[in-house]
């Protein structure tokens, strides 16, 4: 739309990031504020506002212009109702957060879970342009996913589709923090690297991870890249898990691409050639060879370039 703008805001637990951008994408402004989560919803929600009004200032956009804003946050939350139901770093609990925004500036707001709207990003502005069929997967303190399925992004019944970071794929496995047992979160996420690591430290493994005195996925892809073989034991093991993890996806929604951003996805070569081969161990080869597995290119503005395509996909 010609001279028509829209709005995305990522809300996280430790920023708020808001943007004006035009519907080819072209970002014209961006302003960010501290969350600050504990001062309580109302503080959080001025917050969310304030953002709002500085990108727009920012802008130099005539707000007539602006058809609508994106909002992706940390679920679970009920997109169609505009509630953040909760969420661990956010002060939210059953809070319509669409219904102030939308009385605030008079047009269309628009709520999704974050993965959600970065799945939306990466179909339209970034690696997933021209497919119909997507699969979004974040893995970085946690596992997370959206789908594109025949265009348009999948919600599910309760708007909650694609926690795949909670499919079970060890059935003994390590506690994850959702209460269950062996979910791909637990085994193969950033923070679960980061786990496998300390414990192999602290039960005094001959390693050189054990010169840190804090120990993150990054040391570990660091050592591991260097010849320690803990740390590549370790990795070998957690990207193993997460193969199955995207072997299930593949399985279950023959996807076009399979698009994999997050921190995780930042250690190169030695993660998407781990997940290639284990997807092409354990799918039909009809459809592993007809599913592409690229990394995300959205970067550091994935979450609200995210919220900036969720906007664009709801006013079309």
């Amino acid at each position: 739309m010609k001279n028509k703008y829209v709005i995305g805001v990522d809300l996280g637990g430790t920023k708020i990031c808001g943007a004006v951008a035009s519907f080819s994408g072209e970002m014209i402004s961006k302003y960010t504020m501290p969350t600050r989560a504990e001062e309580g919803e109302e503080a959080v929600l001025e917050r969310i506002i304030t953002v709002i009004e500085k990108a727009i200032y920012e802008s130099k956009v005539d707000e007539k212009e602006i058809v609508s804003i994106g909002i992706g946050s940390p679920g679970p939350l009920d997109a169609k109702k505009g509630k953040i139901i909760t969420t661990p770093n956010l002060p939210f609990k059953n809070f319509n957060i669409v219904k102030p925004v939308k009385n605030k500036f008079n047009i269309p707001v628009y709520l999704d879970n974050d993965a959600n709207a970065a799945a939306i990003g990466e179909y339209i502005f970034g690696a997933g342009k021209g497919t119909d069929n997507m699969i979004f997967v974040t893995v970085s303190t946690g596992i997370g996913g959206g789908a594109i399925l025949n265009g348009k992004i999948y919600r599910g019944n309760t708007c909650n589709a694609l926690e795949i970071g909670h499919m079970t794929i060890e059935k003994n496995g390590p506690r994850c923090n959702c209460g269950n047992y062996g979910c791909a979160e637990a085994l193969a996420s950033g923070t679960a690297i980061a786990k496998f690591a300390k414990e192999a430290v602290e039960k005094g493994e001959k390693t050189s991870l054990s010169n840190f005195e804090k120990i993150t996925a990054y040391e570990v892809f660091k050592e591991a890249e260097k010849g320690d073989l803990v740390a590549q034991n370790i990795l070998n093991q957690a990207l193993n898990y997460l193969g199955i993890c995207i072997s299930n996806i593949i399985t279950s929604f023959d996807p076009e691409m399979v698009i994999i951003g997050g921190g995780v996805s930042k250690g190169g070569s030695i993660v998407f050639d781990k997940v290639k081969e284990v997807v092409e161990q354990r799918c039909f080869k009809a459809m592993w060879e007809n599913t592409k597995i690229v990394p995300a290119v959205l970067g550091t503005d994935a979450g609200v370039m995210g919220a900036v395509a969720l906007a664009i996909m709801e006013s079309k």
